[in-house]
């Protein structure tokens, strides 16, 4: 099986970034991972992270970001060198539930990307498990993702949140081939909690042969809760994805 590249998603660490940020890259890099994806970057400006970014020989490769002014989101990735910027799915209680609000919501996601795509960026979405509930006799996400160009919006498909809403990810993640540059990669334990890679009941084998079928750019690490200390989360799912070669 090739080597889909390893990144870390920063938000798995939180707690330190929150604490001293530079320190939690230097951190994360001396794990070993070389790809990062941002979920805030905790009052660095763009020349600021870029240096520390080079420094430490660690490549942004996705942006959770919430900023709506999209020139500023352009400059800011330009800067650090992040071409695909996106974010966490529409919350529960914002979220469409009918054909008409899912159809809407794609259009939003059109114009987003187009706009994005026009300053030379990727906007992709990421899902949790509630874009799973049907209308219509189809799943919400599906809806989204029929109704977007697939050169304007791209998916972050969660494969945690896909097995949670019990749907298997690997069948779902082949279902868009060329459309999935980063995928989210998290284990899932016994009583559905949040576990690290490796430490968990989900099918690597077939998870990572569907994301080399699909051509996924980069498998993101994320963990949303640990029941160890962070940072010590993220080494454990390094070194088992290092052990299956991974890395």
């Amino acid at each position: 099986m090739a080597k889909i590249p390893i990144g870390l998603q920063m938000y798995t660490v939180r707690d330190v970034c929150e604490t001293d940020f530079v320190g939690a890259l230097r951190q994360v890099a001396d794990i070993g991972y070389s790809n990062i994806e941002l979920a805030g970057t905790y009052g660095l400006s763009a020349s600021e992270l870029k240096n520390v970014l080079d420094e430490l020989g660690l490549k942004c490769v996705g942006h959770h970001m919430g900023e709506r002014d999209l020139d500023k989101v352009a400059e800011f990735n330009k800067m650090i060198g992040c071409t695909h910027v996106g974010g966490p799915s529409l919350p529960p209680g914002d979220f469409p539930n009918d054909e008409a609000t899912c159809l809407a919501a794609a259009k939003h996601m059109n114009e987003v990307g187009a706009a994005y795509k026009e300053r030379g960026l990727h906007l992709y979405y990421h899902n949790h498990a509630h874009e799973f509930k049907q209308v219509n006799g189809k799943y919400i996400l599906d809806i989204f993702y029929e109704n977007t160009h697939p050169e304007l919006v791209y998916t972050q498909i969660d494969v945690y949140w896909v097995q949670y809403a019990d749907v298997n990810p690997a069948a779902y993640l082949r279902k868009y081939p060329g459309r999935c540059p980063l995928v989210h990669i998290k284990d899932m334990d016994e009583d559905r909690g949040f576990a690290e890679i490796g430490e968990g009941i989900l099918d690597w084998d077939d998870i990572f042969a569907a994301c080399e079928e699909v051509n996924a750019g980069w498998c993101i690490v994320e963990q949303d809760r640990c029941n160890r200390p962070s940072m010590e989360s993220a080494r454990l799912s390094f070194e088992n994805l290092k052990a299956r070669g991974m890395v």
